[in-house]
């Protein structure tokens, strides 16, 4: 979830408290999944490198939903994408772990 700079806010004080209740659920939600680690509370995930939008040296795109690939005895899950050149939409390098089967 990302957070508007600008939100628009209701003029009546009972939709107002109850868009700002649901702003913190909301927010809280999400602190609470990063804390544990969860994958649905991050802004940056996709299922394949960037190809449109700028992005600098170091960005990183998480993989929504790694799967295991590759040949027996040489597998691995592909986590995420780095950008090693920055740029629109930059360069992108997979980030691959190998997982011993």
């Amino acid at each position: 979830m990302r957070v508007d700079p600008s939100p628009r806010f209701p003029a009546d004080k009972d939709q107002l408290v109850r868009k700002l209740s649901d702003l913190f659920r909301d927010h809280a939600q999400q602190l609470n999944n990063l804390s544990e680690g969860k994958i649905s509370a991050v802004t940056n995930k996709g299922t394949a490198a960037p190809t449109t939008g700028t992005y600098a040296q170091g960005d990183y795109i998480r993989k929504s939903a790694p799967v295991e690939a590759g040949a027996a005895a040489s597998k691995y899950v592909i986590l995420g994408w780095v950008c090693t050149v920055a740029g629109t939409p930059g360069t992108w390098l997979e980030c691959r772990v190998l997982t011993g089967n």
